[in-house]
């Protein structure tokens, strides 16, 4: 299993609650372009159309090896491969209030790609800067027990 991308800001904006892992449905070129490191989460999120799940505003660079490709959108959404039962659980805790769908990161799974994704709720400024405080201090007491 190895990591393609990673959503750093997933954990910093988000209080993340549920992880699912999603397939993706990508063209030929697409996946040659995740697959080499092209692809980026920074501000990405889950939506529901209907009864299906597609990842929007993730950013797939086109792999240069494809040629010319006409009317090729890098931040399109694409679609989520769930099972039902599980698309119905996610779009009924969509509806409760402040519950947002985020991708953490795309991973190779064998020789699939697969999204992981988590139920979030946002987190305010000052729970922020306390998740900001506990790092800090954390690394503080290992620098201090490092010299010991």
């Amino acid at each position: 299993m190895t990591t393609l991308a990673f959503n750093k800001r997933a954990n910093y904006d988000y209080k993340i609650s549920d992880k699912y892992e999603a397939g993706l449905v990508l063209r030929g070129f697409e996946v040659k372009a995740v697959k080499s490191g092209q692809i980026s989460l920074k501000g990405s999120f889950v939506t529901v159309h209907g009864t299906e799940l597609y990842l929007t505003n993730a950013h797939i660079s086109l792999w240069k090896q494809a040629g010319e490709i006409k009317n090729y959108d890098p931040t399109g959404p694409r679609k989520l491969l769930l099972r039902r039962r599980e698309i119905k659980h996610l779009i009924g805790l969509r509806r409760i209030e402040g519950l947002t769908l985020v991708p953490i990161r795309v991973y190779t799974k064998k020789r699939l790609l697969k999204l992981e994704f988590g139920v979030g709720k946002g987190k305010k400024e000052y729970d922020k800067r306390k998740t900001i405080a506990k790092k800090e201090a954390a690394r503080r007491i290992d620098r201090a027990l490092k010299n010991y």
